[in-house]
């Protein structure tokens, strides 16, 4: 079975190898850089990847991450005596000892062989990493800057349906602070608490809806018929570990605590300095605010066309009333996450005058 053909492989190997070449060549600074692989070698991490999410170890599909890099750039890692064979036989022999986040199967050429050298948590800026999230779903990747934040997604493979992250089209039409972010552009710190958040969101499989809104104003209570879960005083603590620089255990608790209040019917709102003012928040029109018809839907995936939708096809309730509080209060942002994994996000746009949603779920897997 390893040898067998899995063709997205094989359709994405070059746009996916011109990615690293691009981003490696002009990369800068002290920190060692990742070495780019080639076409082909992209081609066989990604089909022994896809053939090993398959199998069964002992009832269990392996989730596994993959990095191309020679054991010497690894640092402090677990070395094998002899290199192991890139395949999805031993790929599901080891993924037991491998499933958890953070440590990586090191996959480095080998005379004209790629094979398995053993295992680190360690790897540059830039070091491709294959990732199986689950059968027939593969994640190419590579790490940001920031050792300790979500890696930038690069490609999603799901069975034969590929999807090839652009930034280049959503960056340019006045995307949220948080969308570039997710594009893999490291951004000041406070962007980087909704992206923790969002993945909370999505985690918890109820589906949710959160709304940032501006701290010194209560002009956002214009746009919600009822609050059954007003918090007073403002709940602070997620906002006083973020204004302290903390990013520790207390830190992951308060991002969970908030994510978790997502899956109340309702939204949660939440002030630009992370505070929680309520949640189980019903969005309405108010009387005097207009009635949002359409919205421009954007999805940062090679070959995707900005489209005007109408409200009623945007998905459910939460969609169509996280539009309508964009529509009205237009300096704020709302998050949607469905229960199907799809999560959106919902931004004023200035210079088109209307609200453009951001599909960003194969940017958080």
């Amino acid at each position: 079975m390893d040898r067998l053909s899995y063709p997205p492989a094989h359709a994405v190997a070059d746009t996916v190898a011109e990615h690293y070449h691009r981003h490696i060549g002009h990369a800068k600074g002290p920190a060692p850089i990742a070495i780019a692989p080639d076409a082909a070698a992209i081609e066989r991490i990604i089909n022994a990847a896809f053939w090993a999410s398959l199998r069964r170890e002992e009832g269990r599909a392996p989730t596994i991450s993959l990095a191309y890099l020679p054991r010497e750039a690894a640092g402090t890692a677990l070395l094998v005596e002899r290199p192991l064979t890139l395949d999805p036989a031993t790929l599901t022999k080891l993924a037991p000892a491998v499933e958890r986040p953070g440590i990586h199967l090191g996959v480095w050429p080998d005379g004209n062989e790629l094979r398995i050298w053993g295992a680190t948590r360690a790897i540059p800026p830039l070091c491709f990493v294959v990732e199986v999230i689950e059968p027939g779903l593969l994640v190419v990747k590579h790490r940001r800057a920031d050792p300790l934040g979500k890696f930038a997604n690069v490609a999603v493979l799901e069975g034969d349906q590929v999807k090839i992250v652009v930034a280049e089209g959503v960056l340019t039409d006045e995307c949220p602070d948080f969308v570039s972010v997710l594009l893999g552009f490291d951004s000041a710190s406070s962007d980087n608490v909704l992206l923790p958040l969002a993945l909370s969101m999505r985690a918890h499989g109820h589906g949710g809806s959160l709304l940032v809104v501006p701290h010194d104003t209560k002009e956002w209570r214009r746009s919600i018929v009822s609050v059954p879960y007003t918090v007073a005083p403002p709940f602070s603590k997620l906002g006083d570990l973020v204004r302290k620089g903390a990013r520790d255990e207390a830190f992951k608790d308060a991002i969970d605590g908030v994510g978790g209040l997502t899956a109340v019917d309702g939204a949660v709102v939440l002030s630009d300095r992370w505070d929680v003012l309520a949640f189980g928040a019903k969005i309405g029109r108010s009387e005097s605010g207009p009635f949002v018809e359409e919205v421009l839907v954007r999805e940062p995936i090679l070959g995707h066309t900005p489209t005007k939708v109408d409200t009623s096809e945007l998905g459910g309730t939460r969609h169509l009333s996280a539009a309508q509080f964009v529509h009205e209060q237009r300096d704020c942002l709302a998050l949607v996450a469905s229960q199907d994994g799809r999560f959106t996000v919902f931004g004023w746009s200035q210079r088109a005058g209307m609200v453009h949603a951001y599909r960003v779920e194969a940017l958080l897997l």
